[in-house]
């Protein structure tokens, strides 16, 4: 059974035959993962009509359990401060967070789901857990496990 990986490295071979090119097994597999996870990802998404980066916003706040500020959101989720203020107007435009002004520092808030917020979250992680577990399918339960420590351990050692 080959894959679209196989084939460029079989060309690799022909024409470079003194390169190992063994990485690009991983790398390039990685990669292409990738395209094709996260277009599955995203269509669960649009269903609950949030995008990938709303979706982490509200699943962090959610799993936080209790107000967070911005400043953590972006570090967080690696988003410019900028960029976190965009998409929390956003949210609360739409009703799913609301802002609470610090009563020590008026120039800070906080940040947490409305009812509604934890409603759409609430059934939005159903779905995306659903949607990961049917696109890990392929895989055994416990090659999963073994796949998920592989990617611990090079996470670890990257980060």
């Amino acid at each position: 059974m080959a894959d679209h990986v196989d084939t460029i490295l079989a060309q690799w071979k022909a024409q470079r035959p003194d390169l190992d090119c063994s990485p690009m097994a991983v790398i390039g597999r990685l990669g292409r993962a990738k395209q094709i996870i996260n277009p599955k990802l995203d269509t669960v998404f649009k269903s609950f009509g949030i995008s990938s980066v709303e979706f982490d916003i509200l699943a962090s706040l959610r799993r936080a359990g209790a107000p967070v500020t911005p400043t953590d959101l972006y570090q967080t989720l690696m988003l410019s401060s900028g960029a976190m203020s965009t998409r929390i107007d956003g949210l609360v435009k739409r009703g799913l967070v609301e802002r609470q002004a610090s009563e020590i520092d008026r120039r800070s808030c906080t940040i947490t789901l409305t009812s509604d917020g934890v409603a759409l979250i609430d059934n939005a992680v159903n779905a995306h857990v659903a949607n990961e577990r049917e696109i890990l399918s392929p895989l055994s339960l416990e090659e999963q496990t073994q796949l998920a420590s592989l990617l611990k351990k090079w996470l670890v050692a990257s980060e």
